[in-house]
């Protein structure tokens, strides 16, 4: 019979590997997503009071 901590453990170290390829791939992603809702909110600042 294996041990709670074995398996909190292994959950950690599952979870830090996720983290470290979620940030490796998915930066680039979220930098493009970031620049496209900004050009979106300054589109919409502009339509609305500048025009």
């Amino acid at each position: 019979m294996e041990s709670n901590i074995t398996y909190y453990i292994v959950l950690l170290i599952l979870i830090v590997i996720g983290v470290v390829v979620v940030k490796k791939v998915a930066s680039c992603m979220i930098k493009s997503v970031v620049t496209i809702i900004l050009i979106v909110i300054a589109a919409a600042l502009y339509w609305l009071y500048l025009r």
